[in-house]
């Protein structure tokens, strides 16, 4: 498989030039190796998977750490977090040396709560989420941007049942003891079925017959995996009651579709999620794009009472706060922009604002026009290239 260059490369060398080590998480399949191994390729690479490697470490970790030679890559790191205790130690002895210690792991949970405990100050953490349509021509809303998706389309939703499969048994499995794997699938399913609703936990817990704390734990487990996008209302002072629920996405849109059951463009084009699996995967872009730029997530919606609903909002540079509708469709027209100006309308005056409108390429629609004084129409492809 062809390599594509990540987004996320420019801020992990900056990483490794101001800290000693750098910590590469994010949901399994997505690259990290891959992207760690071809940026550094002289660095000694360790797969912490091996049964007879994880025997070493468990019998004698320090003379399994005096044996290598920085610059190190030790990859699925969880599995051996009685190691960072050790680096920490060999990191203070020389804490001027950056970027000599780099770690991947697919399940945060443990990962972060090693990093938190042992490494403090000494890591960068970063994420790599599945690729944007900034880093390959081949990412949409039904195939996503997993990899290896990517580069064998045909096989697509074989490949995401092996996935799930495989996230089931490995990730779910280490993170908590789960003993009915076939509820909490039917769990992730329900979750895509609500794909861009505001979250209603009473509402999933019935069906499943379980109880709303465990659907909270499980909710947890899919979001410190990177599998679902919690987004949180914004909060402003407008004078309007406000929704205080957050909005759920799964995070990759193909394994959406696979969820949904939908295969092909034809079935995606007539399904009634196309709106919010767009959504959804606009959504993602800009998260991705945060993060890829090593900076926090920040993407919220707004939506009152009285009905008035802005897809996303995210503050941008200079205090400027960006404002996003998206629409399913490839023709445009001033009335999308009615609920961005009526929330631009509420704040104050002086407050900086940027309101696009987000649509699917077309062939022959301009690539951007003015919708209205002070909102611009943008396809999704110049809208990613609009963040960087």
């Amino acid at each position: 498989m062809r390599f594509s260059h990540r987004n996320i490369q420019k801020t992990i060398a900056m990483a490794t030039k101001s800290f000693p080590a750098v910590v590469l998480t994010g949901p399994r399949r997505t690259g990290k190796t891959t992207v760690l191994r071809r940026q550094f390729p002289k660095a000694k690479y360790i797969l912490l998977e091996d049964p007879d490697i994880q025997a070493r470490v468990r019998a004698d970790p320090r003379s399994f750490l005096e044996e290598l030679k920085p610059p190190v890559l030790l990859d699925e790191i969880q599995n051996t977090p009685q190691l960072f205790d050790y680096i920490r130690t060999l990191i203070d002895r020389n804490p001027r040396k950056m970027g000599q210690w780099l770690f991947i792991g697919s399940q945060e949970a443990p990962l972060m709560q090693g990093v938190s405990e042992s490494m403090a100050g000494r890591a960068a953490i970063l994420q790599l989420l599945p690729m944007s349509v900034s880093e390959s021509d081949r990412v949409n809303v039904l195939l996503g941007g997993y990899p290896e998706v990517l580069a064998r389309p045909a096989a697509h939703h074989l490949w995401f049942s092996s996935y799930i499969q495989t996230y089931l048994e490995r990730d779910v499995r280490a993170i908590t003891n789960i003993r009915d794997l076939g509820t909490f699938r039917r769990f992730f399913a329900f979750i895509a079925s609500r794909h861009g609703q505001m979250l209603n936990r009473s509402d999933l817990a019935g069906p499943l017959g379980v109880s709303v704390p465990t659907i909270n734990e499980w909710l947890h487990i899919l979001e410190i995996t990177g599998q679902i996008m919690l987004i949180a209302p914004y909060f402003e002072n407008f004078g309007k009651r406000l929704m205080k629920s957050p909005k759920v996405y799964i995070t990759d849109s193909g394994l959406a579709c696979h969820l949904l059951g939908i295969k092909s463009k034809d079935e995606l084009d007539r399904s009634p999620f196309l709106g919010t699996l767009f959504e959804g995967f606009v959504a993602g872009e800009i998260l991705k794009n945060q993060i890829n730029q090593g900076r926090r997530k920040e993407l919220y919606y707004f939506r009152d009472h009285q009905g008035l609903e802005v897809d996303f909002l995210f503050p941008g540079d200079e205090g400027i706060l960006h404002m996003v509708e998206c629409k399913a469709s490839k023709t445009v027209h001033p009335g999308m922009a009615g609920p961005m100006n009526s929330l631009r309308n509420a704040m104050e005056e002086s407050a900086r604002v940027k309101r696009t409108v987000v649509h699917q390429v077309s062939r022959n629609a301009p690539q951007t026009r003015v919708l209205f004084p002070g909102v611009e129409a943008l396809d999704i492809n110049r809208f990613v290239a609009s963040l960087s």
